[in-house]
Order: C-alpha cells, then sequence, then structure tokens
C-alpha cells in the first residue's frame, strides 16, 4: 500500500484487514457486462396489451396531478415560463391519450391478423401456384 492509503486508513480509521479482503475486480468488467433482459417470458398479446394500457393510465394521473401543480405554480407566480410548462405539459397529456387510443387500434389489428384469411374458399377459379397460372395463360394466348 501506498502511503497516502496508509494515511487515509489511520485518519478513517479503517482496518487494513478489511482492505486486504476486498474483492478484485477491473470496474471496467462490472460496466461491460450485457444487460440482463427484462422482458416478460409470456409472450402473450393480452398481457402486453393491458401493461402498457396500465402504464398509460398512470402516466396520465402523474401528468394530471403535474399540471394542476403548474398552473396553480404559473398563477401564484405569473411567470410566463410556467404557462409555458403548463402548455407543454398538457400537449404531452393529449399525446398519451392518443397514444392510449393507438394501442386499442393496434391490439385489433393483432388480433385480426392471427384470424386473416376466408376460412371456406367457394368460388376457386384457379387453384395452384402463380407460374401454374402464367403457363396456363401463356397456352391460351398461344391458341389464338
Amino acid at each position: 500500500m501506498s502511503n497516502i492509503d496508509d494515511k487515509l486508513n489511520e485518519v478513517l480509521n479503517i482496518a487494513e484487514e478489511v482492505l486486504d479482503k476486498k474483492e478484485e475486480k477491473n470496474p471496467l468488467e462490472i460496466v461491460n457486462e450485457p444487460p440482463k433482459p427484462v422482458a416478460p417470458q409470456n409472450d402473450d398479446v393480452d398481457t402486453d396489451f393491458e401493461t402498457g394500457r396500465g402504464e398509460l393510465y398512470r402516466l396520465l394521473e402523474k401528468g394530471n396531478e403535474a399540471i394542476d401543480g403548474i398552473l396553480s405554480l404559473a398563477k401564484e407566480g405569473e411567470h410566463p415560463r410556467a404557462y409555458e410548462v403548463a402548455g407543454q405539459l398538457i400537449k404531452t397529456q393529449s399525446e398519451l391519450a392518443q397514444n392510449l387510443l393507438d394501442l386499442q387500434d393496434k391490439l385489433k389489428k393483432v388480433k385480426d391478423i392471427k384470424g386473416e384469411g376466408p376460412k371456406n374458399v367457394t368460388n376457386a377459379l384457379f387453384v395452384g401456384s402463380t407460374t401454374e397460372l402464367q403457363k396456363m395463360i401463356k397456352k391460351n394466348k398461344d391458341k389464338k
């Protein structure tokens, strides 16, 4: 140990035994550890929808409280910046409300994709691939 470490240990009343037992890790290794995913294990669309919807509602509630606070502050201080911030918060709240509606539309689209396409085809004029269709059209053109 260096002379400075010894003096600091003495001033701070730190025992050298504790310093010797500390874990020797490179601080850069700790920072460079890959982040662990926080996504839920469940791939259910409804669970994700409910989670997102709940978060948007909580944000709307907090935003409304913030708007009430900043408006009362703006009235008391009559400072233009406070009114500007209140306007920005109101705009953000309206965007959150729009996001909530967009979330509804996205859920409907995701659920519609699962049931995409007709179940029964009753009036099939041609059943086959596009290459087979092109060959058939070409044969009909050649006959004429």
